[in-house]
């Protein structure tokens, strides 16, 4: 029989308080504040070890620069592109308004220099002479992203221009975004290595990168911020600690301070529950969200060069106090206005009482305590209040060499545990549906 020493034990209880405390700031943060939404992928497995209003539509801001780059990345490959390559800045580029690099109608940039101003400056007149060189138009240019947006599995992706800039009709979501950062890293890895640029210089002008995650958090190499007022602040990041990478995304900080603290913490849970998994500590694959992504072949020449990139050497941060300060003082406040465009894409509707009795269950965990796996079927069932007449909790020991207790809500029709397990998702617990018998 399975015994676990009690070093072990310790380390689990607190990786564990760790992770619930972490659950329910997160459930708080999405309820006061409509623009949030969030995912943490594991890219070798493809796991989403995190995910809240995942696939709720969003407002990409900035963002969309990734998927600029990503075109602009393939005309480089393809060699209609050359990185030294000068691209024409028209009038309509040179009237975008800032942020800019303040180019002026009749000059030009080099490909590369554009990529650059795009990473750090996030230049919106560079978007949009990325977008003329490549699709004739900006509206055109658009067509095209989205189409390739599309064929790359970001379905629920829209885009209306190639800065990011205001559109009521340019959304994504957050796990389209990751999609995004995965692709663009696993598809061009010699070009990936421009988001870790924090400064360039342009005509004299040094232009510094306000991605703080990049100098603040130990293993971040790259990625992209963005803001636009409907947006709140947005991030999307990657980082690798013990040859493992998480991409994890971040929609709607009230600050670009909130949004980072926020992002280091999706961080080091994600990574912490990698650690627990890779040790057996974290037994049930309940613990992810049962969900996967669609990746490329982890084995194409492309990835094992990504792979291979060597880790990122860790860089001082800012002190702990400070950004859970920042970040649990802020979350309380609101932004913008009743009419904002926003709160209609993610209005819900008030759920209608369900009805228990069934052969279903909903599964949140399974871990070697059973005191652990009764206090997070509480806390799931305490969630469930208002969405469940009534539920029962169960922590029933399974078979096998090893003492495991499953933590699950039982007694539900299948469509009830469906529902109960979404809404779980939703405010950032982790579930998976089972028959039970």
């Amino acid at each position: 029989m399975f015994v676990m020493h009690s070093y072990n034990r310790h380390y689990l209880g607190v990786a564990i308080f760790f992770i619930l405390c972490f659950q329910l700031l997160t459930v708080s943060t999405a309820q006061a504040n409509p623009r949030y939404a969030a995912i943490v992928i594991d890219v070798e497995s493809g796991d989403v070890l995190h995910a809240a209003n995942a696939d709720a539509s969003r407002y990409p801001a900035s963002l969309t620069k990734m998927m600029t780059l990503y075109m602009l990345f393939e005309a480089l490959e393809n060699g209609s592109v050359r990185l030294d390559q000068p691209l024409s800045v028209s009038s309509h580029a040179a009237s975008m308004p800032a942020s800019k690099l303040w180019l002026a109608a009749g000059s030009s940039i080099t490909a590369e220099e554009a990529i650059k101003a795009l990473v750090v400056r996030s230049a919106n007149d560079v978007a949009v002479v990325v977008a003329e060189a490549l699709g004739g138009t900006e509206s055109s240019f658009a067509r095209m992203m989205t189409q390739r947006a599309n064929e790359l599995g970001m379905a629920d992706t829209v885009f209306r221009n190639a800065s990011g800039l205001p559109d009521n009709a340019q959304v994504t979501t957050a796990r389209d975004m990751a999609t995004l950062s995965i692709r663009v890293m696993q598809d061009f890895p010699q070009y990936y290595h421009y988001f870790s640029t924090q400064s360039f210089t342009y005509r004299g002008t040094t232009h510094t990168s306000h991605n703080r995650l990049l100098r603040n958090y130990a293993g971040a190499d790259g990625l992209k911020t963005g803001f636009i007022r409907a947006s709140g602040f947005n991030v999307a990041t990657s980082a690798v600690r013990d040859n493992r990478r998480i991409v994890s995304v971040v929609m709607g900080g009230f600050t670009a301070a909130s949004r980072d603290t926020h992002m280091a913490d999706l961080l080091d849970r994600g990574f912490a529950r990698l650690s627990m998994l890779q040790r057996g500590d974290w037994i049930a694959r309940a613990d992810v969200l049962g969900d996967r992504m669609e990746l490329p072949d982890s084995s194409s020449a492309s990835a094992q060069q990504l792979a291979a990139a060597p880790e990122p050497q860790p860089q001082p941060a800012s002190s702990e106090s400070e950004r859970r300060y920042s970040f649990q003082s802020e979350m309380g406040v609101e932004m913008g206005s009743a009419d904002d465009p926003i709160r209609a894409l993610i209005a819900q509707a008030d759920a209608p009482q369900q009805r228990a009795g069934g052969n279903w269950a909903v599964q949140v965990g399974a871990f070697n305590d059973p005191d652990q796996a009764r206090y997070l079927a509480s806390r799931a069932a305490d969630q469930l209040a208002s969405l469940l007449s009534e539920v029962r909790v169960s922590v029933a020991e399974s078979g096998g060499e090893q003492r495991v207790f499953r933590a699950r809500l039982v007694d539900l029709q299948e469509s009830d545990a469906h529902s109960a397990c979404n809404s779980l998702r939703a405010q950032g617990m982790d579930c998976m549906v089972v028959a039970h018998y």
